[in-house]
């Protein structure tokens, strides 16, 4: 404007907004730390992350210490540290917030995408464990007998395991008297007895896990999406994966599932 003047907003170089004055400095050393080692896949060790960083070895191994903990860094053996599992929990966060509404396959699809494992929709159906959908991971060992409406070994699988668990101790007792208890492994739980230990010690975990029970090598996790009074709707979701992996990523495969979970609630 004639005889005015417009005031602007100081500008920083390159065009990036004015840094505000209130920016907690250790959440942002953090933030660098983590992506100076997310640029290097084999990993950095202390010393070279606070050379990279410009921090001093004190602050460095504070940071590193906080984010292992936190499981945002693992350290190797040889004391490299290397992102963590928790950073691919947040990029799956991410996706999911910005990504529409989905249908239960969709769901299913996205989780064995995801993880590589394949996944399993169990139900009740005619009053028995039943697999009402499956999609297949590239990372899983085929197991020919779970397909879909398989109907046996619930005292063998992770899936029928988490079904047996919403059942009243009655319940259990007739749907085994029907479908028998056969051993599929030597590993197999083929007194009743010794199942309801199992269910009771799997229920404190959240995830329901059977280690070599159905096939040899082979392990399975379950998760229940929905215990309803009415058996028709009671409904888990389950995965299988090589044995030694479930071993391994064990806590990483509970809380993908039991995402999974909490996606296909609304769903069903």
């Amino acid at each position: 404007m004639a005889g005015g003047h417009v005031k602007r907003s100081a500008a920083t170089p390159g065009g990036k907004k004015p840094e505000p004055t209130d920016l907690i400095q250790s959440v942002r050393r953090a933030l660098r730390v983590m992506e100076t080692i997310g640029s290097t896949p084999s990993g950095m060790y202390a010393k070279q992350i606070a050379r990279a960083c410009e921090l001093t070895l004190p602050t460095t191994y504070h940071l590193v210490r906080t984010l292992t903990y936190e499981g945002y860094l693992t350290k190797t053996d040889d004391g490299r540290f290397q992102v963590g599992l928790k950073v691919s929990d947040r990029y799956a966060d991410l996706a999911a917030a910005m990504r529409g509404p989905a249908t239960v396959s969709e769901v299913l699809r996205r989780t064995a995408g995801d993880t590589g494992y394949s996944h399993y929709l169990g139900r009740m159906i005619d009053g028995r464990v039943a697999i009402t959908a499956v999609t297949e991971g590239t990372r899983s060992p085929h197991v020919e007998d779970l397909i879909l409406g398989f109907d046996e070994g619930a005292h063998a699988t992770a899936l029928g395991k988490a079904l047996l668990s919403t059942m009243t101790g009655p319940e259990r007792k007739r749907n085994l008297a029907q479908t028998g208890m056969r051993r599929y492994t030597s590993s197999t739980v083929i007194e009743p007895r010794e199942l309801e230990y199992d269910l009771a010690r799997l229920a404190t975990r959240g995830v329901y896990t059977e280690v070599g029970q159905f096939r040899e090598g082979v392990g399975c996790a379950a998760s229940v999406v929905r215990d309803d009074p009415d058996q028709r709707y009671r409904t888990v979701i389950a995965c299988t994966m090589p044995l030694a992996e479930l071993r391994i990523f064990g806590a990483r495969v509970k809380n993908r599932l039991e995402r999974a979970a909490e996606e296909l609630q609304p769903l069903l």
